[in-house]
């Protein structure tokens, strides 16, 4: 009892994984158990227990050890007294809140007629070993100048691409891949570990098909003569931080040309607005209906966008009522632009006067082109007051009626281009005189986080003028509503029904 009481309070203050185990031998004399008389309080086991440990029984403590390899060297070293090692011992659990797989190096004596367990837990200092070099793309390396042999860790062998069933490269192959622009570089690094110092160099490496850029952190370490024995090195996969910044500085000088050119393609792009759609000055009148557009440049001078508007008399009496817009910016959308607007009135030109059939020729177009937007297009008849309309993705137009405002009812509609071929349902408005119809494009309600709010506003606005119109709701309307977005242009087309 006395060796029990020494042994335990020795191996409670030792700072390593170690218990004294005491046999216990049942009626036929076999060992049946061990007890754990003393245990390392410093180093715990798997669910966190030190000393209350002592008195257990491993049956109890680590009942799924029982009859497993180690148990089976317990047995062994009790029976026979030569010691033991397991350089991999693992150890699995199935309760909630421990580590499933533990995995250990054990070494096991018999001492005082029990057994002395010595164990180092493996597992979680490989995890956080290579978590650590997974995670910083790093790897380390040891070369033995006097063998000539190295050893690496996973990491080498995952910046190398390299098997590690082939083992390290040798010292000559990774001379040879280092970049012949670089090898001076590598050259100076040897010339400073000579002199003892440490070496903090970025070679290139030709990995594969690839170029690396290497960070090599190396140190050297001497035997009792003063002469260099090993070098230890830490190698670093910097090639994503060089590109990073390269890409940087390139896109450093392409802001440059681009801020010399993106006034002169901006007045360029507003230049080819203004030839292909002029913005009548105030209200002008159409059969059955008096209208005015307005088009307001985006806050953003770099910001051109591609809205558009289309609005005719055409030779039957009708009126053919239109406003787009092109996804885009710039001359690219102007461009756009200018297809789907030429484009409408030739079909017009050519006798076309279903909406939903325009809006086909103008998906099969955009899809031709490789663009996409949206639209809305109605054919008005001054005759009948009936507004056959459809939408491809675009916002439905607003009715301005005796003081209230509403969407006009929306028919589905797939955006210009997403498809190529696509159908687009044609729904009619019948509207009385004194209605008033905004068309518009989305810049008139997007606003940085308050889509609704500007929603209302216009639709509060349009309520206003047609309750009390006045000698000139059009141009009224058109002051309420003249407010630039910031992002993007915003073209409006308001038409009145005369009576």
């Amino acid at each position: 009892m006395a060796d029990e009481d020494v042994v335990r309070e020795l191996l409670a203050a030792v700072p390593a994984g170690c218990s004294w185990l005491v046999p216990i031998i049942g009626d036929d004399g076999a060992v049946t158990d061990f007890r754990v008389a003393a245990t390392s309080d410093q180093i715990r086991d798997i669910y966190g227990r030190g000393t209350q440990r002592v008195g257990g029984r491993l049956r109890e403590l680590y009942p799924s050890m029982v009859d497993g390899p180690l148990w089976q060297v317990y047995l062994r070293v009790i029976t026979t007294g030569a010691p033991a090692t397991m350089d991999e011992f693992r150890h699995e659990e199935n309760r909630p809140g421990v580590v499933a797989e533990s995995r250990f190096e054990v070494s096991v004596r018999r001492v005082l007629g029990g057994l002395l367990v010595w164990w180092t837990r493996v597992d979680e200092h490989r995890r956080r070993l290579e978590s650590t070099e997974l995670l910083g793309s790093l790897g380390w390396a040891e070369y033995d100048l006097a063998s000539g042999l190295s050893d690496w860790s996973p990491g080498m062998y995952r910046i190398f691409q390299r098997l590690p069933a082939d083992g390290p490269m040798a010292r000559a192959d990774q001379a040879a891949a280092i970049l012949a622009e670089d090898r001076g570089v590598a050259e100076s690094a040897w010339q400073t570990l000579d002199v003892g110092a440490t070496s903090d160099v970025t070679v290139r490496f030709r990995v594969g098909d690839a170029i690396k850029h290497l960070r090599v952190l190396s140190d050297l370490a001497r035997d009792a003569t003063g002469r260099p024995a090993k070098i230890y090195a830490v190698v670093q996969d910097v090639t994503a931080r060089v590109a990073t910044r390269t890409e940087i500085e390139r896109l450093s000088d392409e802001a440059r040309v681009r801020e010399i050119s993106a006034l002169a393609e901006h007045r360029l792009a507003r230049q080819l607005q203004q030839m292909i759609q002029p913005v009548p000055v105030g209200a002008f009148a159409l059969d059955g209906l008096d209208a005015m557009v307005s088009y307001l440049p985006a806050e953003s001078a770099a910001q051109v966008g591609g809205d558009w508007y289309h609005a005719q008399t055409l030779p039957d009496g009708r009126v053919a009522l239109a406003v787009g817009d092109v996804a885009g910016h710039g001359t690219e959308a102007a461009s756009g632009m200018a297809h789907l607007r030429f484009a409408l009135v030739a079909w017009l030109s050519a006798g076309i006067r279903d909406p939903g059939l325009l809006l086909r020729h103008l998906n099969r177009l955009c899809a031709q082109l490789g663009i996409t937007g949206t639209a809305v297009v109605g054919v008005y008849d001054p005759e009948t007051r009936l507004l056959p309309w459809a939408r491809a993705g675009h916002m439905a137009p607003l009715l301005g009626r005796a003081g209230r405002s509403s969407d006009l009812e929306r028919p589905p509609g797939l955006l210009l281009g997403a498809e190529a071929e696509a159908d687009f349902p044609v729904v009619t408005a019948r509207l009385r005189p004194g209605d008033l119809v905004l068309f518009y494009t989305d810049g008139l309600v997007e606003r940085r986080g308050d889509l609704l709010g500007r929603t209302a506003e216009v639709r509060d606005h349009l309520s206003a003028v047609s309750a009390a119109p006045g000698p000139d709701p059009l141009p009224r309307i058109h002051r309420l509503l003249h407010a630039p977005s910031p992002d993007d242009d915003t073209c409006t087309l308001a038409v009145l029904v005369r009576g």
